[in-house]
């Protein structure tokens, strides 16, 4: 079991920049995947960007070169730095957290979210 927890959001303007947290209940080297992901009214939550707990960062194409995702291990949190924000990226941001557990039977994930932070970027 793996609880998340975000903080982080708010109202910012068009080309402004912020930084999200998620504080983990156990250590991320024990999680595979953490990510962010966000879900907009009416759309399906995206994936925003996830890291390995080897390093390997991947990110959507609407958010490269803006946004970093990165991971504070001492600390159990993961952050996502948003910068040059524009309204297209307002949307509910929730933590993600993978955990692929390996049997003889075969593998298991197991996936955990937090309750979201809303960001809300205006023109």
């Amino acid at each position: 079991q793996v609880h998340l927890v975000e903080s982080g959001g708010g109202l910012v303007q068009a080309g402004g920049s912020l930084r999200l947290s998620c504080v983990a209940s156990r250590s991320i080297f024990s999680i595979d995947v953490v990510g962010w992901y966000r879900q907009a009214p009416g759309k399906q939550r995206e994936l925003v960007a996830s890291m390995t707990n080897g390093g390997r960062a991947t990110y959507a194409d609407s958010v490269k070169g803006r946004f970093t995702i990165s991971g504070d291990y001492a600390k159990n949190t993961v952050y996502l730095e948003a910068s040059d924000l524009t309204p297209e990226d307002t949307a509910v941001y929730y933590c993600n957290a993978q955990i692929v557990v390996v049997t003889i039977e075969g593998s298991n994930k197991l996936e955990y979210w937090g309750q979201g932070t809303q960001v809300t970027v205006s023109s």
